[in-house]
C-alpha cells in the first residue's frame, strides 16, 4: 500500500470518518470520546493513525515519517470536523517504534499535558507524551473492556500485565466487588491508581507490582521458588493461591525474564495453563493475542487442549470482536479476543 499525498490523504480521512458516522453516535451517547479516527493500514495509508482522545488528537506514523504537508493537510481537515482538539504528532517510524520528532516548547508542553479522556462512563488518564511510548490507553481493547463491564457485577477479577489498568478500572467502575491488577512497571501502576481515584471506585483495587510469571505460580497453587537451578530469583511480592471469578489475560508480543518467557507465537500455554489454574469453576477467562500472523482457529484449539491437559477442559467461548473504529480486510483483525467458560 502506498503512501499517498496531501491531496490524496484527506479524502482518505474524510471517507474513514463518513464510515464511523453511526459508531461515534453510538458512542458520544454513552459518553466515550476516545476513538480511531483513521486506521491506515487497512483504510489507505499503512501506518498511519489517528486517535481521539477527549481533547487530544493523537497523530502516529509507524512505517514513515509523515511529510510536513501532510500533518498540515490532516490538521486542517480534522479542526473542520472535530474543532478544539489538540493536536500532537508522535513519528514512530524509527527501529523499536520510539517516538523520532523532537517538538517546539510550546507543542512539548501540551503533548505532556495530563488530560482525562472517557469510554463508556469511566474516566481515564491521558497524556499524549510520557516516560513511555504508547497511550495510556489502547483502543482496540475496547471491546474487552466492553464485555468484562458487562460481566464483572459483583465478581472478582485478576488483570494480568495490567498497563495502566484499564481493564480493572473499568471493572471496578462496573461493580466488580474485588479487583487485582498486575504489572511488573510501577511506572503503568500509578497510571492505573491515579484512575481507580479519577473514578471514585467504591472499593481500593489492589496493584501488585510483579512479573507475571511470579504472580500466576503463586496465585494458581503450582508455587514460585526463590531459587531454581541453584540461582536465585529476582525478588517478588509474595501471594497467597486464590481463585478468581475473572481473568483477563493480555500479554505482549514478547517478553523474557529470569522467571519465563512470554512468547505468544510459540509458548501462549505456558501463561494460559496459570492463568486457568487461578480462574474459579464457573468463572470466565479472557486471553487475548496480538500477533497478526497467529491464525484464530489454531490458536483457540491450542488453548483448548492446554486446558483439557490442565484437567480444565473449555465448557464454551466467545469471540469478542474489536468495534468499527478498527476495521480489517479479511474480518480477521490482528487482535483476537476469546472469552472461555472455565
Amino acid at each position: 500500500m502506498n503512501n499517498p499525498s496531501s491531496d490524496q490523504l484527506v479524502p482518505l480521512l474524510a471517507a474513514a470518518f463518513a464510515a464511523r458516522t453511526e459508531l461515534l453516535s453510538r458512542l458520544h451517547a454513552e459518553n466515550t470520546d476516545a476513538y480511531r479516527l483513521f486506521h491506515g493500514t487497512v483504510e489507505g495509508s499503512a501506518g498511519l493513525t489517528v486517535d481521539r482522545y477527549g481533547d487530544l488528537l493523537l497523530v502516529q506514523s509507524f512505517h514513515h515519517s509523515l511529510a510536513p504537508d501532510d500533518l498540515a493537510a490532516l490538521e486542517g481537515y480534522y479542526a473542520g470536523v472535530l474543532p478544539g482538539l489538540t493536536l500532537v504528532y508522535n513519528d514512530r517510524s524509527r527501529a523499536n517504534s520510539r517516538i523520532l520528532n523532537d517538538l517546539p516548547p510550546e507543542q512539548l508542553a501540551a503533548a505532556q499535558l495530563p488530560r482525562i479522556a472517557h469510554e463508556m462512563g469511566v474516566s481515564y488518564c491521558i497524556q499524549a507524551r510520557h516516560e513511555g511510548q504508547d497511550p495510556w490507553l489502547f483502543l482496540d481493547l475496547r471491546a474487552g473492556r466492553r464485555y468484562v463491564m458487562q460481566h464483572v457485577r459483583d465478581k472478582s477479577l485478576l488483570n494480568l500485565f495490567a498497563y495502566t489498568c484499564g481493564v480493572g478500572t473499568a471493572a471496578g467502575k462496573a461493580g466488580a466487588r474485588f479487583v487485582m491488577n498486575v504489572d511488573f512497571a510501577e511506572s503503568s501502576l500509578a497510571v492505573g491508581r491515579n484512575n481507580a481515584k479519577l473514578n471514585e471506585l467504591q472499593f481500593r483495587p489492589r496493584f501488585v507490582k510483579s512479573d507475571a510469571f511470579a504472580a500466576l505460580r503463586q496465585l494458581s497453587g503450582i508455587g514460585q521458588p526463590e531459587r531454581v537451578r541453584g540461582k536465585r530469583m529476582p525478588p517478588f511480592p509474595k501471594l497467597d493461591a486464590q481463585q478468581f471469578d475473572m481473568v483477563f489475560l493480555d500479554p505482549p508480543r514478547y517478553a523474557k525474564s529470569a522467571f519465563g518467557v512470554v512468547d505468544l507465537v510459540v509458548d501462549y500455554s505456558a501463561l494460559f495453563k496459570p492463568a486457568l489454574l487461578c480462574t474459579a469453576e464457573g468463572g470466565t477467562l479472557i486471553c487475548c493475542n496480538n500477533v497478526a500472523e497467529v491464525d484464530r482457529d489454531a490458536w483457540l484449539d491450542l488453548l483448548q487442549r492446554s486446558a483439557r491437559k490442565a484437567g480444565r477442559a473449555i465448557r464454551d467461548f466467545e469471540w469478542i470482536q474489536p468495534e468499527a473504529d478498527f476495521p480489517s480486510l479479511d474480518g480477521k483483525p490482528p487482535l483476537k479476543m476469546v472469552a472461555l467458560a472455565a
